[in-house]
Order: C-alpha cells, then sequence, then structure tokens
C-alpha cells in the first residue's frame, strides 16, 4: 500500500511538470474568462491579444490591432471600430475586459457585450472601475480608414459615397480588394463610376501585376483629373544616385549624367560623392583663405612664404600641409576632387523598379500634357472673355458720351460707384438677393442717369468744344463724388451679395471653369449690346444721335434738338454705368474708390476700338482683355508689370491705328 501510494504521487509530479500550471499558456489561449458568461468570444479574444497596444495606443504602435479587427472576418468587428473610433469603448479594470457601456444611475453604467450587442452578464459597474477608450485624432483616423471596407457595402448610399472620398483622400493597398469586391454589387450608377475610376487609381499604386497596372495607366490616357496625375506623378519621380561602377542590376534607370554638363554642375555632382561618404568634404574658397591667415608664421604659412601663395594651386598645397599637421581639417584638393569625380558613375533613377510601368506612365503623360495646354488655353480664353466683358460694361457709358459728344468724362468710374453703392442700399432694404438685384438694376440706371443729366445741364454743357476745362471740372467732380461716398458710407469696404444661385462655377472638367457671375456679366453685356443696337437702330432717339454723331449743324437744320440730344445721351451713358456698377460689385467690394479701378481700362477700351462705334468698343474690350490675360499668364507674378506692359503696347497700337479698330466720320472722328 505504502508503494501504490508513493506511485500515485509520482505520477501526479510528472503530470504537473509536463502539463505546467492551469493558469499559464494554456489559460492565455482561450482568454480570460467573464464572470457568469464562461469562454470570451473571438472578438474579445482580439482584443485581448492586443490589450498591450490598445492601452497605450498612438498613430505609430496601434496598427496591428486595427488590422486584427478588420481582417478578422467577424461581424461584430465593423461596430466595435466604430464605438472605439466614437469613444464608446471601455475596458473593465479588474480584469481587462472590454465592453461597450451606457450611463445608467447616477454614477454607474450598464455594461453591453461586444459581440453580441446585448446587455452583458456582468450587469452594470461603477465609473471608477471602467477606463473609457479615448482614442486621439491619429488614432481615429487610422480607424476610420479601417472602417472603409464595411462602408463601401452598406445599404445607404451616403455612407458609401463618404467611403469613397475616404479612399479618394487616403487610399491603401487594402482597400483594392475591398474595392474590387464592391464594385458588381453597386447599384448607383454614379458611386459604380466612382468606385471603378478608384480602383484603376489604387490598382495603378498598389497592384503587384505589372500587367494590370499598365492597362490601368492606359486606361487613363488624356484623363484631366487631378487625381490621375497625382497617381501617375509619382511613377517618373526620379532621384539622383551615385555608383563606383556601374549601377546595381535591377536599377530603373531614367537618365546618366556627366558631371559638368547643365543636368548636373561639378560643384552638385561632388556634393552627391560627399552626402554618400565616397569623397572627404571640400571647404569653400573664403574658408581656406581665412584658414591660411589664421596659421601665418614668421611670413609664411607651413613653411611657404607669402609671396608664393599666389595661385588656387600654391594656397592648396599651403593647406594641404597644414592639414598633415593636423592644425586645420582636411579637404580635396582639385585633382582629388576631379579624379573622385572620374571614378564614379552618376545617373537619375525612378522610384518605381518597373521599366515598363514608368513608359506607360510617361506616355499618359505626355498624352494628358498635350490636351492639359489645349484645356488651359481655352481656360485663359474664358477668363479673358469674362475680363471683357466686364470692361465693355464699364465702357459702354463712357463709348456713348466719348463718342457721341466728344466730351472726356474723368467721372464717368465715379457713376460706376454710384451703381454699386444702389445695390447695396437695395440689399439693405430687400433682404432676398435676387429680387434686390432685379430691384438694383433699373434702380442704378434711374440713379445715375438722374445724376448724368445733372452733371451735363450743370457743368458739361457749357464746356462743349473746350476739352481741357472738361477733364478738370469732371476730374474734381469725381473727387468730390468719391468724398461724398466716403462722408455717407465710410472707408470700409460694402459686400454687395450676389444671389445663391450665382455661387459655385460652372466646372467642365479639372482645367476649364468659369464662375456663374462671369457667366451672368457676360450675358448682361450681351444683353446691354442687344439694347444699345436696337435704340440706335429702332427708335427715333437713335436716328437722331445717330444723326448728331455724324453731323450736328446738319442734324439742327433738319429740326433736331442738339442740346437735348447731348442731355439724353449723356444720361443713357451714365445710366449704363450704373448698371454696370451693380454687375461689377457683385465679384468685387463695394468702396469709394472702386470707379477709379475701372476708369482707365474704359478710356483704352474706347480708343483702342474706335470712338462713338459700338462694335469698335466690344473689339477693344475683347482685346483689352484677352492681352491683359495673356501678359498675366507669361509674367504671373508681377500684375502691376503686366498692366504697363499692356499700356506700352496700347500706346503703340494708338501709334500705328490713331482712330481705333473701327473708324468713324463725323465729329467723332474729329471732321
Amino acid at each position: 500500500m505504502r508503494l501504490f501510494s508513493v506511485l500515485f504521487f509520482c505520477l501526479v509530479a510528472v503530470t504537473v511538470v509536463v502539463s505546467g500550471p492551469i493558469t499559464g499558456p494554456a489559460l492565455a489561449q482561450s482568454g480570460p474568462a467573464v464572470p457568469g458568461q464562461g469562454q470570451p468570444s473571438p472578438i474579445q479574444n482580439i482584443l485581448q491579444e492586443n490589450r498591450s497596444l490598445i492601452e497605450k495606443s498612438s498613430r505609430r504602435t496601434i496598427g496591428p490591432a486595427i488590422a486584427a479587427l478588420r481582417d478578422s472576418g467577424l461581424p461584430a468587428a465593423r461596430n466595435v471600430l466604430e464605438k472605439w473610433q466614437d469613444k464608446a469603448l471601455y475596458q473593465r479594470k479588474s480584469d481587462g475586459l472590454f465592453f461597450f457601456a451606457e450611463k445608467a444611475g447616477e454614477d454607474g453604467y450598464r455594461l453591453i457585450d461586444i459581440a453580441t450587442g446585448a446587455d452583458a452578464d456582468a450587469g452594470t459597474a461603477n465609473r471608477q472601475d471602467l477606463d473609457q477608450l479615448k482614442p486621439n485624432s491619429g488614432v481615429r483616423a487610422l480607424i476610420g480608414a479601417a472602417l472603409v471596407p464595411y462602408q463601401l457595402t452598406d445599404p445607404d448610399p451616403a455612407v458609401r459615397s463618404g467611403a469613397l472620398d475616404a479612399i479618394s483622400r487616403n487610399g491603401e493597398a487594402a482597400h483594392l480588394g475591398a474595392l474590387r469586391g464592391a464594385i458588381e454589387s453597386e447599384t448607383d450608377p454614379d458611386l459604380k463610376a466612382r468606385k471603378e475610376r478608384l480602383e484603376r487609381l489604387l490598382t495603378i499604386a498598389y497592384d503587384p501585376d505589372p500587367a494590370a497596372r499598365i492597362a490601368a495607366i492606359e486606361s487613363f490616357a488624356g484623363d484631366l483629373g487631378v487625381d490621375v496625375r497625382a497617381a501617375l506623378n509619382p511613377l517618373v519621380a526620379t532621384t539622383r544616385a551615385v555608383t563606383t561602377g556601374a549601377p546595381p542590376e535591377g536599377e530603373n534607370i531614367a537618365r546618366r549624367l556627366i558631371p559638368g554638363s547643365d543636368a548636373l554642375p561639378e560643384a552638385e555632382a561632388y556634393r552627391l560623392l560627399v552626402a554618400a561618404g565616397l569623397a572627404p568634404p571640400r571647404i569653400s574658397a573664403a574658408d581656406r583663405r581665412n584658414a591660411l591667415a589664421a596659421h601665418i608664421e614668421d611670413g609664411a604659412v607651413a613653411g611657404i612664404p607669402l609671396d608664393d601663395l599666389n595661385s588656387d594651386a600654391a594656397r592648396e598645397r599651403a593647406y594641404a600641409a597644414l592639414a598633415a599637421r593636423g592644425l586645420v581639417p582636411p579637404t580635396a584638393t582639385t585633382e582629388e576632387v576631379q579624379a573622385a569625380l572620374d571614378g564614379h558613375g552618376f545617373y537619375d533613377r525612378y522610384a518605381e523598379p518597373d521599366p515598363a510601368v514608368t513608359a506607360a506612365a510617361g506616355a499618359a503623360l505626355d498624352a494628358i500634357a498635350a490636351k492639359l495646354g489645349l484645356n488651359q488655353a481655352v481656360n485663359l480664353s474664358l477668363d479673358a472673355l469674362s475680363l471683357a466683358s466686364i470692361y465693355f460694361l464699364a465702357a459702354i457709358g463712357l463709348a456713348i458720351t466719348f463718342g457721341v459728344m466728344g466730351v472726356i468724362n474723368m467721372a464717368h468710374g465715379e457713376f460706376i460707384m454710384m451703381g454699386a453703392y444702389t445695390g447695396y442700399v437695395v440689399q439693405q432694404i430687400v433682404p432676398n438677393y435676387t429680387v434686390s438685384i432685379l430691384i438694383a438694376l433699373p434702380l442704378a440706371f434711374a440713379v445715375t442717369f438722374a445724376a448724368g443729366v445733372a452733371m451735363e445741364r450743370l457743368v458739361i454743357r457749357w464746356l462743349y468744344n473746350r476739352p481741357l476745362e472738361t477733364l478738370l471740372a469732371t476730374f474734381g467732380i469725381s473727387i468730390a463724388l468719391q468724398q461724398l461716398a466716403r462722408n455717407i458710407f465710410g472707408t470700409q469696404a460694402r459686400p454687395l451679395t450676389s444671389p445663391g444661385w450665382l455661387d459655385g462655377a460652372l466646372h467642365l472638367n479639372d482645367v476649364v471653369s468659369i464662375s456663374y457671375i462671369r457667366i451672368a456679366i457676360f450675358v448682361l453685356a450681351l444683353l446691354f449690346l442687344a439694347l444699345f443696337l436696337f435704340i440706335m437702330r429702332r427708335t427715333r432717339l437713335g436716328l437722331e444721335v445717330r444723326a448728331v454723331t455724324q453731323n450736328p449743324r446738319m442734324a439742327a437744320s433738319m429740326g433736331i434738338d442738339p442740346d437735348r440730344i447731348n442731355m439724353l445721351t449723356f444720361g443713357l451713358g451714365s445710366g449704363i454705368a450704373g448698371v454696370a456698377g451693380v454687375a461689377i460689385g457683385l465679384y468685387a467690394k463695394v468702396t469709394s474708390e472702386l470707379g477709379q479701378d475701372y476708369i482707365v481700362q474704359s478710356f483704352m477700351t474706347v480708343v483702342v476700338g474706335g470712338v462713338g462705334n459700338i462694335w469698335g468698343t466690344l473689339l477693344g474690350a475683347s482685346m483689352i482683355g484677352f492681352l491683359q490675360k495673356g501678359i498675366e499668364w507669361l509674367n504671373p507674378s508681377n500684375t502691376l508689370a503686366a498692366q504697363t506692359y499692356m499700356i506700352l503696347f496700347i500706346i503703340l497700337f494708338i501709334q500705328i491705328r490713331p482712330r481705333g479698330i473701327v473708324a468713324l466720320r463725323g465729329r467723332a472722328a474729329g471732321d
């Protein structure tokens, strides 16, 4: 019996030694037990396996834990990630288990099982017994990226669209498979097109198959999307490299470089050698001179008389002697520099290792560049056309007064300013922006028409055929009107808000776009062109104006009152300037100096186009608008210089064609 007992205890001891304590690794594999719940769920096991990362999470370290949840395939993984991102995931301090929690009572929390979403058997817990997981913005961003595959198949189209936006901003290799799997089931045509486009973009960046990448690249040939260029440019990006012999096998070489060429100056080539540790650094001539001067002894440096240090070679020998004695840092001589350059090879290499991929990317970018240049020209033309319409609106009134009456009205810009302020005042009374603009346009015409008639009756009529006095008088009126505007409205810029339907721009593609306000101004300019032509050709007033323009004495002998025609003509030109002020004020701040920004261009438009001719004014505005935009495109960093060049060009143009593009007979032409 005693022998049997000894054998039994020996067997138990061996079993314990072999199997180990039950609190060891065997228990760890099954995860901690939840009191009253038996074995933990698989999702709880994943969290427990990454517990140390989660408890001390940071953007740099949390990646494996998030990836484990994302790649688990568990139905509860998405909910856990979302709750974690929303700071609704808690950890119990006593055993480290994770729960969702909802406040229950004064200081209690109801615990919710993370796998089932039902109440946990653990019941409730006090707030001090729980740690709330509060991921920072970097961790939340990583969680958001991990949620994208789930969101791509969400029933809500808005969620799917948001997932595509997230991929567009920060696409990853992990998104490619999820995106491909979500294309076939997509029912929304627009979202499906976006998914297919993003799939091709991610294929370019992350697909391991070169053939698939090349096919995706070729599908974007001629595509002007910014996202396409962002995907292709890294494939043709190069870095400069140096080697002691032939480039390593597998290098995708863009071009070989020769030191001393325009592509690789010798100084830059030697800096590459120094940076790679293949050559000693070389000090500058100034530093070498200072080092020699600091070691002059008895009229010599390192035993070399100062009189002999009259060449770079001699100074290099003296410095080398000092370096040999340990008095100065060593440096390379000219011969050593040249030997180092001759003994190494220099080349640019692509970051992308596959030559076929870089060749396809280069060809696609070339096709895009050609189409991009054409579209940039179209976009520049649209900008020039919109600017020309603004100048035309600003100058059409001046074309009437200057062309018909020969009056140099320096206060024309202030009528534009008065129209803009009229629109501002109307908007203070009528809050509906659409209605206020519809009211402001005719009201601005009426206000500036009345102001123009008053100015003509009180001042201009006494100064006909006296251009210098007219110029000085209207210039004084201009200053007075500006000061009056400052006294009434102050010096602060006032907003003239456009209606909501004029917000934004018409985008033809990622290159060509034009704002709706400029389109509206262009349409307004065409309307005024049609209105002016109707008045001049289909009304009695237009007939009388044309008669006075051609020959005022003959018109007077036919019973036309030139004095009345001058008054109405000046009022009409001023009224149109007021309407132009409302249009200009929609995109420019309304100030007392608003008119001064357009008076010079207005006179140039009238003079270049041809005094007194509406078609000439239109051509002049187009010429100046295109010329200004073209000069600004050639010299974008200096708009003042661009305006100066434009004025010089116009001066030369007037020397060649003094009567403008379309010359008239009659008083306007100086007959």
